[in-house]
C-alpha cells in the first residue's frame, strides 16, 4: 500500500504545479487581477513549497514520516478548497500558500517513506517510479486543467484537487510509520529563519517591477533576506538538531546531484508557467489548446524517468546520463530565444521536447543517486533538501522570470499597468501588434538569461559529480 499512496500524492502535487499556469488568465479576468497579485497565485504556492519542504522532511524524521504525510495531504486539500471558494485574489493567494505547505509535506515525507523502505536497485526503481509519477502529473496537469477550466471553470478545477487530496490523506493512514532513532528535537529557530529568508527574497523579486529595483522596500527586503539566510547558515552549524545538517551540504557528490535537479527545474519551470500565457496571447489559443500544446514539454517527463533508471540499472553511468540531460535543458532554453509570434506552436515544438526529455531523465536518476550518499537516519532531511531546491527553483525562477518580463515590458511600453496586463495575456484593442512585439522581445531576453544560467550550473554540476571527493560514502 505504501508505494501506490506515495505515488498518488506525487502525481497530485505535480499536477497542482503544472496545471495552475493554464488557469492564470481565467483567474485574472474573474478576480480582476494582474501583475504581482496574480503572480502570487503561482509564486505563493511555490514559496511555501520551497520554504516548508526542508522543514517537513526534518520534522518527518523526528515525529514520523507517515504522520507528516497524512497531515500534509489534509492541509493541501484545505488550501485547494479555499482557492475554489475564494471571493478575492488576496484570499486566493493565501489559500495557495496553504496548499504549498501541504504539497511540501507530501513530497518530503513521501520521499522519506520510500528511502526508508527500499534499498539498492529497489530504491532506484522506487525513485524512478516517483519521478515517472511526477512526470504523469506534470504531463497531464496543463491538459487536464485546461479541459476542466473549459467545462467547469477554474473554481471547479480546484475543487477536484480538494477531493483527490482527501483520498490521498485517507490512503496515507495505511502506510507503515518510520522515524529516525533517538532524534526528537526540532530546530524551530532554524525553521523560522529559513522561511523568513525565502519569503523576504521572494517579496523583493515579485514587487521590484512595480515599485522599482531602487525602492527602499525592495532594497530592504532583498538585503534582509540575504542577511537572514546567512544567519540561518551560521545557526545550522551550531544546532544540535539542525534543519539542514552542514555535513549534508559538505558532501560534494550529494551537492552535485542536488544542483543537477536545481538546474533542470530552473530550465523547466519558467517555460511551463509562462509559455501558456504567451501562446494564448500570441496565437489566440484557448486554455485547453494551450494545455495540449504543453504536452510537447510535459509528455517526455512521463516516460523518461523509467527509461533513465533502466539504463542506470543496466550499467550506463548515471553521471553520463545526467550531463546529457543538462545539455538538453540548457540547449532547449537557448533555442527558445528565437521564439516569435509567427507559427508559435511549430516554433516551440523541438525545444520543448528537448527540455522535457532532459527534465524527465533527471527525475529518474537524481534522487536515487543522491539518496544513496545519505545515512538512513537523515533520509527525511535529504529528501526535504532535494525538494527544497526544486521548490526554491520554482519559487525564485517564477518570481525572477515574472520580474524580468514585467520590467522589460514596462521599459518597452512605458507604462507599468499596461505592462502587467500584457504579461497576464490581456492585449489592448487596437494596440495588439505593438504590445505583442514587446511581449515577444521581453520573452526572448528573459529566456536568454535562463538558458545561460542553466549552462553555468551544468558546468558546476560536472565539476562536482566528477571530482574525486564525490565518492559513494554516506553523509552522517
Amino acid at each position: 500500500m505504501t508505494l501506490p499512496v506515495v505515488l498518488a500524492g506525487v502525481v497530485l502535487v505535480a499536477m497542482s504545479i503544472s496545471g495552475t499556469a493554464v488557469a492564470l488568465p481565467s483567474i485574472g479576468r474573474d478576480l480582476d487581477a494582474s501583475g504581482s497579485p496574480l503572480n502570487w497565485v503561482v509564486a505563493g504556492y511555490n514559496l511555501a513549497f520551497a520554504a516548508m519542504t526542508l522543514i517537513a522532511g526534518s520534522t518527518a524524521d523526528r515525529i514520523g514520516r507517515r504522520r507528516v504525510f497524512v497531515v500534509s495531504a489534509l492541509i493541501f486539500a484545505a488550501g485547494f478548497l479555499g482557492t475554489a471558494l475564494s471571493p478575492a485574489f488576496l484570499v486566493t493567494d493565501i489559500a495557495r500558500i496553504v496548499s504549498g505547505v501541504g504539497g511540501a509535506g507530501i513530497m518530503a515525507a513521501g520521499g522519506a517513506i520510500l528511502a526508508s523502505g527500499y534499498d539498492g536497485a529497489a530504491r532506484n526503481r522506487a525513485f524512478a517510479l516517483m519521478g515517472s509519477m511526477a512526470g504523469v502529473g506534470i504531463a497531464v496537469g496543463p491538459t487536464l486543467s485546461g479541459l476542466l477550466i473549459s467545462t467547469a471553470g477554474w473554481r471547479g478545477s480546484f475543487a477536484v484537487f480538494t477531493v483527490v487530496g482527501l483520498l490521498v490523506a485517507a490512503g496515507g493512514t495505511r502506510t507503515r510509520e518510520s522515524r529516525a532513532a533517538g532524534v526528537d528535537r526540532i530546530d524551530w529557530a532554524g525553521s523560522v529563519l529559513f522561511v523568513a529568508a525565502l519569503a523576504l527574497l521572494m517579496f523583493a523579486l515579485l514587487e521590484a517591477p512595480a515599485l522599482g529595483w531602487s525602492h527602499p522596500v525592495v532594497l530592504f527586503t532583498g538585503i534582509a533576506g540575504l542577511v537572514v539566510l546567512g544567519i540561518f547558515g551560521v545557526l545550522q552549524r551550531r544546532s544540535a538538531a539542525p534543519v539542514l545538517a552542514p555535513a549534508l551540504v559538505a558532501n560534494r557528490g550529494f551537492l552535485g546531484w542536488s544542483l543537477a535537479t536545481l538546474t533542470t527545474s530552473i530550465g523547466f519551470l519558467g517555460v511551463l508557467v509562462f509559455l501558456p500565457t504567451y501562446l494564448q496571447a500570441a496565437d489566440g489559443l484557448s486554455p485547453a489548446a494551450a494545455g495540449v500544446t504543453m504536452l510537447l514539454l510535459t509528455a517526455p517527463v512521463l516516460v523518461m524517468p523509467m527509461v533513465a533508471a533502466a539504463l542506470v540499472n543496466k550499467g550506463v553511468p548515471a553521471r553520463l546520463l545526467i550531463m546529457i540531460a543538462l545539455v538538453l535543458v540548457a540547449a532547449g532554453n537557448l533555442w527558445l530565444v528565437r521564439l516569435t509570434a509567427d507559427d508559435t506552436v511549430v516554433a516551440v515544438a523541438a525545444p520543448l521536447v528537448m527540455i522535457g526529455v532532459g527534465m524527465g531523465a533527471s527525475f529518474g536518476i537524481t534522487d536515487g543517486q543522491a539518496m544513496a550518499l545519505v545515512d538512513a537516519d537523515a533520509v527525511g532531511m535529504a529528501a526535504g533538501f532535494l525538494n527544497t531546491l526544486r521548490g526554491a527553483a520554482e519559487a525564485l525562477v517564477i518570481a525572477a522570470y515574472s520580474a524580468s518580463l514585467a520590467g522589460l515590458l514596462a521599459a518597452r511600453l512605458g507604462d507599468t499597468t499596461r505592462a502587467a496586463a500584457v504579461g497576464a495575456g490581456r492585449l489592448t484593442d487596437g494596440a495588439e501588434s505593438v504590445e505583442l512585439d514587446a511581449f515577444t522581445w521581453s520573452w526572448q531576453v528573459t529566456q536568454l538569461g535562463v538558458g545561460l544560467l542553466c549552462l553555468v550550473l551544468s558546468i558546476t554540476v560536472a565539476v562536482l559529480i566528477h571530482s574525486r571527493a564525490a565518492t559513494s560514502r554516506r553523509t552522517t
